[in-house]
């Protein structure tokens, strides 16, 4: 019907959205992160791993108030456009582009760098083909790319599990003598860092017309992936720091890795690499997706070309949004550095993070959301 907004299949239940979740939030940071942060807190890692979780948690309510109200595709994006105005909107979107494209490109390269190691091709040409398949496989079908993810993510989350399972009979609890060697400003500053490893939990409110019973599924999904990924990153560390001194820690690329071998045990170490390449693969694979849904949604609120929210017959995908995201992250991964444009990305955002809370004080003037949160979001903004 013409005029008729173009929705999308709601395919996705309450674990598909989970594991969206988990697989935008437990990136191929847990794997490299929890070292350089230790090394900034010491084995008050674990409190900058609370911390972190905490801060997080703000944000995250203040998008599961807003998705339970405004279930619809684009997330931060489109509660900027319904809630402050278009004009906001239309810049959270591109921010929220531009920082997800920069990144993206950037997390392809990080993968490229683990496959580098098993084929004899050059990164950036394997950073191009792997955006690519993710591209692929977003275009063929949301069942498709939900099978795709949910086995990548459940890949991921048991290799985290065999590491703290294994490597945690090697605890040394002499490695906990000095907590806090680098003081209250070293678990900040690790916190601060930490953080980061939170973010794609707000990648659920992208999909949201894609979920089943989305004003109930998508806040409990933010939630419980936040939950599940906080209980996993918080075990890990201990694991870490309590098995390698965090000094070691610190200077180590890859110390999850370095963890398994101080144990001995070779396969688990090589383990604990290929869980790297999982968790980074799914990463990329979400930003794909959410940009495509940002896109999609500019588009239907007129501020993009209407040609960009149409739905193919077959796939029922939204294929010219998803090229949009795809292609051009593919050609950043080709250039190859992007460390100048990551922190201008990463710093676009966190201002898109900022508008979000600010949306959630004037939801909360004009209704009552059916899931509130239960503080004014004055906290998360600060």
């Amino acid at each position: 019907m013409v005029g008729r907004p173009v929705r999308l299949r709601r395919t996705l239940n309450l674990f598909d959205a989970v594991s969206m979740g988990l697989g935008a939030i437990i990136g191929a940071g847990i794997f490299v992160i929890v070292g350089i942060a230790a090394g900034m807190a010491g084995p008050g890692v674990v409190y900058s791993v609370i911390i972190a979780g905490v801060v997080s948690l703000f944000t995250a309510l203040s998008f599961a108030e807003l998705c339970s109200v405004i279930p619809e595709e684009g997330g931060a994006y489109e509660y900027s456009f319904k809630v402050l105005s278009p004009f906001l909107g239309f810049m959270t979107g591109w921010m929220l582009i531009f920082g997800s494209i920069v990144g993206g490109a950037a997390v392809s390269l990080g993968l490229a760098d683990y496959l580098a190691f098993l084929m004899s091709f050059p990164a950036n040409l394997l950073a191009v083909g792997t955006c690519l398949l993710f591209t692929v496989v977003n275009l063929v079908g949301a069942r498709q790319s939900k099978i795709a993810n949910d086995v990548l993510v459940i890949l991921k989350v048991v290799i985290l599990l065999l590491f703290i399972v294994l490597a945690a009979p090697h605890i040394k609890l002499s490695n906990f003598s000095n907590l806090l060697p680098n003081g209250m400003s070293g678990v900040i500053s690790g916190a601060a860092l930490m953080m980061f490893a939170y973010l794609g939990y707000c990648n659920i409110a992208t999909i949201s017309e894609e979920v089943v019973n989305p004003a109930k599924t998508l806040p409990l999904s933010i939630l419980i992936s936040l939950a599940i990924s906080a209980v996993l990153y918080l075990l890990v560390g201990f694991v870490a720091v309590g098995v390698v001194d965090y000094k070691e820690l610190s200077s180590s690329g890859s110390p999850l890795a370095d963890v398994m071998n101080v144990t001995g045990n070779e396969t688990a170490a090589w383990l604990v690499s290929l869980g790297a390449i999982f968790a980074t693969a799914t990463v990329l694979h979400i930003i794909i997706l959410s940009v495509s849904r940002i896109f999609y949604s500019m588009s239907r609120n007129r501020q993009l070309p209407n040609v960009v929210n149409k739905v193919h017959p077959r796939f029922m995908t939204p294929y010219i949004s998803i090229l949009l995201a795809g292609i051009p992250m593919a050609a950043l991964a080709f250039v190859g550095n992007l460390k100048e444009v990551v922190a201008l990305a990463t710093f676009l955002v966190i201002v898109s993070h900022i508008l979000v809370n600010y949306a959630a004080i004037k939801v909360n003037e004009r209704t009552r959301p059916p899931f509130r949160i239960p503080f004014y979001p004055i906290p998360p903004i600060l």
